[in-house]
């Protein structure tokens, strides 16, 4: 009767989110999320109420199957829809059918094919430097956008679409790798949330980098290291967030394996660096550093848009002193996720995850330029550790 409890507060309370963001949010592509996921959330709330007031035992899968199709693959395939009529880049915010992250993705998908370099030559242009000029990521991010400059767009090649996939297929590897049996409660963390359901429909990006660090912290209990660290190494030509997760990785396989464990991950993780990042990165360095390391630091020509009320950026923008503020605390936090790695190295793939989390909640609470969406890393990676997927998850321990 308590899990049952717990299913409804999760699923109104994202209900809620998404009423909130359908009627208040600037953006199109959230709006139209909003109305279709509040259904989901709303669908799967009445069937947990429905049978909590029968008490007769009903399968808890089926609200999460309404959230799914209703809150993230119904409007992901309105939007993408909509935007094959035209109504793609450069459109207002209030007509927008995607995020710019599909469209930078796309972008850069093509120039990675047709320059080996996946950035704009910003010292080319004949025109002052604009914000969408930027790719804030990664060169491995450009292999979301591929299948666009291959085959051209259509809805199968939209970046949301390619995203879903590939997310879906490494979850899948992730589950068949640590022999578990799901339950519903990590699938509701992992999955259902509003940070995952919006970004599937809207953006897309995010999801295949926290499932990357999902199959990393299960590979990392296994016996060979190096898969592992060629994950991360992937996870991290996407996003340079994934980097706090190849360090909490390497504490736990060098106090499991040793010296000669932890060579060959940092071995597999330097080699997949080069091949994933090194390569395109040398083509372009100075593009690959602008976009990748100046541009979201905020030490580019043109700031990142990217702000929300969250204390790191407050911080910032409160003046010099704000920003010496967020220097010295992010310091202080990464001094102190040290610590906590080093006296209680991880042993268990949840604990694994739960050092991840943590240590990915507090940078994105103290980084100058975040959003809340970036809440989809701590959220989902906490979700899986402290409900990680029983038996197998919880109890695997890295293998010596």
């Amino acid at each position: 009767m308590r899990t049952r409890w717990l299913d409804l507060a999760f699923y109104t309370g994202f209900g809620l989110d998404a009423a909130y963001t359908a009627v208040f949010s600037e953006f199109y592509g959230f709006r139209v999320w909003g109305n279709f996921a509040v259904v989901g959330y709303g669908f799967a709330a009445l069937h947990t109420v429905v049978f909590l007031l029968l008490k007769r035992p009903a399968s808890r899968w089926v609200p999460v199957g309404l959230v799914v199709v209703l809150g993230a693959l119904v409007p992901m395939i309105v939007l993408v829809a909509i935007r094959m009529t035209g109504r793609d880049w450069g459109s207002p915010a209030g007509s927008m059918t995607a995020q710019p992250e599909v469209w930078a993705i796309e972008r850069a998908g093509n120039l990675l094919l047709h320059t080996g370099s996946p950035y704009v030559d910003l010292s080319a242009l004949t025109r002052p430097v604009h914000v969408d000029d930027f790719t804030p990521y990664g060169p491995a991010m450009a292999i979301l956008g591929l299948p666009n400059a291959l085959f051209g767009r259509t809805m199968l090649t939209d970046v949301r679409v390619v995203a879903l996939v590939v997310t879906v297929a490494v979850l899948a590897l992730t589950v068949k790798t640590a022999q578990a049996q799901l339950t519903v409660r990590p699938v509701q963390f992992v999955l259902l949330t509003t940070f995952t359901t919006l970004s599937t429909a809207v953006a897309g990006n995010d999801m295949p980098v926290v499932a990357l660090l999902i199959l990393s912290a299960v590979l990392a209990t296994r016996r060979n290291p190096e898969w592992a660290g060629l994950v991360l190494a992937l996870a991290a030509s996407m996003k340079l967030t994934a980097l706090p997760a190849a360090a909490v990785v390497a504490v736990a396989i060098g106090f499991a394996k040793g010296a000669k464990g932890l060579l060959r991950f940092v071995g597999a993780f330097l080699a997949g660096g080069v091949v994933f990042t090194g390569l395109s990165a040398a083509v372009s360095w100075k593009a690959f550093v602008d976009n990748v390391i100046r541009f979201p630091a905020n030490l580019a020509e043109v700031r990142s848009p990217a702000g929300s009320p969250l204390p790191g950026h407050l911080l910032e923008e409160s003046g010099p002193v704000g920003h010496v503020a967020v220097l010295v605390l992010m310091a202080v936090a990464a001094i102190g996720i040290l610590w906590w790695l080093l006296v209680k190295p991880p042993k268990t793939t949840a604990e694994i995850l739960l050092r991840i989390g943590v240590g990915l909640g507090v940078a994105m609470l103290l980084m100058p330029a975040t959003r809340w969406g970036y809440l989809i890393y701590p959220v989902t990676l906490l979700g899986a550790a402290l409900h990680s997927w029983r038996p197998a998850l919880t109890r695997a321990k890295v293998a010596a």
